[in-house]
This record gives C-alpha cells, sequence and structure tokens, in this order.
C-alpha cells in the first residue's frame, strides 16, 4: 500500500513537473517574441484549465514556475470565461495520410468547428463529428492575441502573458540587470561569496535613479553589499553594460 502511494505521488510530480516545463517553454517563447528578457519581471499568466486536475496539479509546482519565468501571479481561467479566442485549423500532415481522399471533407469539418467543440477536442483529447472521430493530434490550435496580451499554444496547452511593462515593472528589472552587473564585476574581481563590498553609481537619468533607490535594500542583499550611493561624478569608475544604457560603476572591497 505504502509502495503503491508513493508510485502515484511520484507519478503526480512528473505530471506536474510536465506542465512546468511546458508552461515555463511556452513564456518564455513569448517573451523572446516580444523582445522583454527574463529579468524584466512581468505581472500575470493566465492558464485555461484543460481537465479537473491540471489546476491542481500545476498550482503544486506553481512557485517554480514563477520563479522560472518571472511572474508574479498566475491566474487560472475557464475558456468559457470568454478572454481567449481559440482558432482550428486541418493538421494536414496527418490527416492526409489517414483519411486519403476523404481529407476535404474531415477538413471542412474541422473548418466548421465552434468554440465548444475546440474546448471538447482540448479537454477530453477527442471528439466524434459528422461520422469521423477526431483526435487532438488530427488539429492545430492557436489563440488570438488579447489588447496588451501574448498568446502561445501547444500541443493542447495555452498560455497567456501580459506583456505590459509598468514603469514599476521596468525599476525592477533595472535592478535584477544592476545586480547581475555587479555580480560579474565581484567575479571579474576574484571575490569570494562572502567578500563584502561598497557600490557608488554615478547618477544617469530619474528612471535608473529611481530604480536603484527604490530597490537599494534588494541590491545590497544580493550582492553582498554594505552601502550603494548615487554620486553625480564618479572618476575612475568601471562603465557597465545594461543593454539600453550604460552605467558608470565602482566597486570597493570592504
Amino acid at each position: 500500500m505504502i509502495k503503491a502511494d508513493s508510485k502515484r505521488k511520484e507519478e503526480e510530480l512528473e505530471k506536474s513537473m510536465d506542465y512546468a516545463q511546458r508552461i515555463c517553454s511556452l513564456v518564455h517563447s513569448i517573451r523572446k517574441n516580444s523582445k522583454i528578457k527574463v529579468r524584466t519581471p512581468l505581472q500575470k499568466v493566465l492558464l485555461p484549465v484543460v481537465d479537473e486536475k491540471f489546476a491542481q496539479r500545476v498550482k503544486s509546482v506553481e512557485a517554480i514556475i514563477r520563479a522560472e519565468v518571472n511572474v508574479k501571479e498566475i491566474q487560472y481561467i475557464d475558456d468559457a470565461s470568454g478572454l481567449l479566442v481559440k482558432k482550428v485549423k486541418p493538421n494536414f500532415a496527418k490527416l492526409g495520410k489517414q483519411y486519403g481522399a476523404k481529407v476535404k471533407g474531415v477538413s471542412a469539418i474541422i473548418n466548421s468547428f465552434a468554440q465548444q467543440d475546440i474546448q471538447t477536442i482540448e479537454k477530453k483529447g477527442m471528439l466524434s463529428k459528422a461520422g469521423f472521430d477526431l483526435v487532438l493530434e488530427d488539429v492545430l490550435i492557436s489563440s488570438e492575441d488579447i489588447p496588451g496580451w501574448s498568446v502561445a499554444s501547444e500541443n493542447g496547452l495555452t498560455v497567456a502573458l501580459d506583456i505590459t511593462l509598468t514603469d514599476e515593472l521596468k525599476r525592477e528589472g533595472i535592478a535584477r540587470d544592476f545586480v547581475n552587473r555587479v555580480q560579474n564585476l565581484r567575479k571579474d574581481m576574484g571575490l569570494a561569496v562572502l567578500d563584502k563590498i561598497s557600490i557608488e553609481v554615478e547618477k544617469d537619468g530619474e528612471v535608473v535613479s529611481s530604480a536603484l533607490i527604490e530597490h537599494k535594500e534588494y541590491i545590497r542583499t544580493e550582492t553582498q553589499a554594505l552601502s550603494l550611493e548615487l554620486t553625480e561624478k564618479l572618476p575612475g569608475a568601471t562603465e557597465v553594460d545594461m543593454d539600453e544604457f550604460i552605467l558608470k560603476v565602482k566597486v570597493t572591497v570592504n
């Protein structure tokens, strides 16, 4: 009995991790297409619930997903919410081999799918319609983007990512990028993990200054910095490439 319970838990964990990997892959593809770096946090991912256990399994690994794709929140929605409009087309590569001369007929059936038909074949993996027994692999399903969101689908799984970058999210993204650059400077200086430092930064515009001030404690904690100071001029500073701008930074060992 104990062995059976242990095996069931292991199988559930495998299914949960498979969902996590697939969701992360879709979100990363959206970020790449939208040119939004992973270190820039985003607010929310919408996940249409594909079956009864889907939300339960994803919730068990939700913290892993949010950390991996750097989002604040995952929201589970029913397809019936109307937030996502699905589109479907025949998978001719599979249907041609299977149906031969009947491929036109089955394709016409698939093209006539209503939203309910798409939901059914996504959730159950199969659908009988007009004399044809169709499976999920017979169709290619995609979703229309919602304004301010980007949507990606693969093998019956859909994610919608809120790609709206608020000033707050941008500042947090700058802080995370800055931590990464300071960690690289520490490495170049040959510092040990627990070596304490002081950081000075030459002021470079209101946005950057606000980001560093707002997230000062986070930056100090992550970089083992006893202080982080912004100054008007910083002779002898190192130029640090922040992708969209250059920062002048000086790191001193304490």
